[in-house]
């Protein structure tokens, strides 16, 4: 089955094999542009893996023609969707919430030929893309190697991402106060590229973990394993960045802006979703500010028309009224620990400035 090409194609990587040597110049240069974007460029790093492998299966099928209404086509998200993203997901590596045939800039109805003119985002991506897939089909270049180079690759990054955050040496010495400042200074960090914003994310998704084991309120609930935070409301299909569930139905759900002030426009995304989700209570949470223009007018209408309540609040705000209602404070802080070290679209600096910061509260600093 396809799910075992792919697997089989790892193991190579876990054995030590190499492919390098078979290679040129050139698809070597590609599989490190397409590694080095594939956390930002998952649904590129997915079909890209769904083809290769249906070539493996299939030799004599043109990869390229990835959709059946194409002439000679065949349906490569159907291939994603069933075997190639749940296998990425068990296998730790870059995946799509289901399919990456799901961005807009890849299921265009057109084969991805040298001059494929899908939007995709990245060029310099968009060009590696396609000439590996251009290598497989008109050189023939035997996918398996570009495969197992470009797992290697990846896993290579993710190694160098893994770092080891010392725990609390003695949680006595933790306070509310103390915790607020702490997230504080992490989340106001430049750490000079993507994910920073996922950071005030996880605080929550570690503080609801607690709550729905604490509060009556969410009894029977459950917190919505967190998905990619570089998913499109499209793709993703989620009413926000944290959800509640309870009794198999969307309780609450938490949108949280680390860089964005809090303004009509998100106020009237917030009502779509709403409209579409149907959740009891809507939390908008920014770490920057609130525009209070329009603001009332979109809840009144919201709770008028639909009887959910839109509850907005700054971050830090929030966070200390939540850490008040919890027990314990050191299992917030082992649990967020835990998501920062393990999480594998954070980078190093992420998590090399939180662990410096646990040094300091440690140091009594």
């Amino acid at each position: 089955m396809y799910n075992d090409i792919l697997v089989d194609c790892y193991k190579e990587v876990k054995d030590g094999i190499s492919y390098a040597d078979r290679l040129s110049q050139d698809e070597k240069q590609w599989i490190d542009t397409i590694s080095e974007k594939c956390f930002n460029q998952k649904g590129v790093f997915t079909v890209l893996v769904t083809l290769f492998i249906y070539e493996i299966k299939h030799p004599t099928q043109d990869i390229r023609k990835h959709q059946k209404q194409i002439d000679g086509g065949f349906s490569g998200r159907s291939y994603d969707t069933k075997y190639i993203t749940p296998t990425l997901k068990k296998l730790g590596l870059p995946s799509m919430a289901e399919s990456g045939w799901l961005s807009r800039s890849l299921e265009q109805p057109y084969p991805y030929t040298l001059d494929y003119e899908g939007k995709i985002g990245n060029l310099e991506v968009k060009t590696a893309f396609l000439n590996l897939i251009d290598r497989v089909e008109t050189h023939h270049q035997n996918p398996k190697y570009i495969l197992v180079e470009l797992f290697k690759k990846i896993i290579n990054i993710q190694k160098q991402n893994i770092i080891e955050i010392e725990p609390i040496a003695n949680p006595d010495i933790l306070t509310i106060d103390k915790i607020i400042t702490l997230l504080d200074k992490q989340f106001s960090y430049n750490y000079h590229t993507s994910y920073g914003s996922k950071l005030p994310v996880i605080a929550f998704y570690s503080i609801y973990t607690i709550l729905i084991d604490e509060l009556s309120r969410y009894n029977n609930c459950i917190v919505k394993e967190l998905g990619s935070h570089t998913a499109s409301d499209r793709t993703s299909k989620s009413a926000g960045d944290i959800e509640i569930y309870k009794d198999n139905n969307l309780f609450e759900a938490i949108e949280i802006k680390l860089d964005k002030v809090i303004d009509a426009n998100i106020l009237r995304i917030a009502k779509e979703k709403i409209i579409k989700y149907n959740p009891t209570r809507y939390y908008i949470l920014s770490y920057i500010g609130i525009c209070e223009k329009e603001k009332q007018e979109i809840i009144n209408e919201v709770k008028q028309k639909h009887g959910c309540q839109i509850i907005i609040n700054g971050v830090l705000p929030s966070l200390k009224y939540y850490l008040r209602l919890i027990e314990n404070l050191n299992n917030f802080f082992e649990i967020y620990s835990n998501l920062i070290q393990n999480d594998n679209e954070l980078k190093a600096i992420h998590k090399e400035i939180f662990q410096n910061l646990v040094k300091e509260l440690n140091n009594g600093i």
